[in-house]
């Protein structure tokens, strides 16, 4: 049995009062393995998932682990290392509260948080902007300038600079472009590679997805409702939600591929 690093769901249930969103979800991210996805449509609790997996989220029955321990009842030096440890980057993490604050400013603190916590690694700033996609001369760029795209960048590229052993990625990169999604689903998936990240990749765009991750899992209003490889899954799942990826993205529908 490996050692890594691993996050599980176990029969998860979660909501908020009055609202159940999950029902007896199972789900295993584990540091050093290839990216996982989770597919679904929009408003089917995939960002309900990340907060129970970070622990913001109390799951009503069921249980979320890291190590084998609870999440949701980490606190003190246990909480801080696991929030070191598990990082989350969505389409609305980059919040600026400094306007002159630069994008490289925002990695050496990514880097300092690192090093302070013991997690820090010989990466440059600019194979961290490397792998979000982004050229060298970003590092002195303000964050007020950039556009919503770049700064999503930015915050992935925070993220791997503290050297996460799970990395929670809900919609992340919503505001970029298609071609610059694909550049960026290669290097970020070497980059993960490189620090033994595991990834956890939760959007309904089906091309980024087969691009990163040789196993997916289908999330319905119902659960999991399909799980194997995203080729297998659209071709033979008759859910109706699946039916709907296929019929919307017959690209996808191709053997799975790390690299472009």
């Amino acid at each position: 049995m490996s050692s890594a690093p691993v996050l599980r769901a176990d029969d998860l249930s979660a909501g908020y009062p009055g609202v159940p969103v999950l029902q007896g979800l199972d789900l295993e991210v584990r540091a050093g393995q290839p990216p996982t996805g989770v597919i679904g449509p929009s408003g089917v609790g995939k960002t309900t998932l990340v907060h129970a997996l970070r622990g913001s989220l109390k799951p009503t029955s069921g249980s979320v682990t890291y190590n084998g321990r609870a999440v949701h009842r980490l606190r003190g030096k246990d909480k801080k290392q696991f929030n070191g440890e598990v990082r989350a980057v969505s389409q609305y993490s980059m919040t600026i509260t400094d306007p002159k604050i630069t994008a490289g400013g925002v990695l050496k603190n990514a880097l300092r948080e690192a090093r302070k916590a013991g997690r820090t690694h010989a990466t440059p700033i600019d194979e961290l902007l490397d792998a979000a996609g982004l050229a060298a001369h970003f590092t002195d760029r303000r964050m007020i300038t950039l556009s919503g795209g770049e700064r999503q960048r930015v915050a992935l590229a925070s993220a791997l600079a503290t050297r996460p052993e799970i990395l929670l990625l809900d919609e992340p990169l919503t505001a970029v472009d298609p071609q610059a999604r694909r550049t960026m689903a290669t290097r970020l998936g070497d980059m993960a590679i490189t620090l033994g990240t595991g990834i956890l990749l939760l959007s309904h765009d089906l091309d980024l997805v087969a691009q990163m991750c040789p196993q997916v899992h289908v999330l319905a209003e119902d659960g999991i409702v399909a799980s194997g490889s995203l080729p297998e899954v659209l071709a033979t799942s008759q859910h109706s939600v699946v039916r709907d990826f296929a019929e919307a993205a017959p690209r996808a529908n191709q053997p799975f591929r790390l690299s472009s």
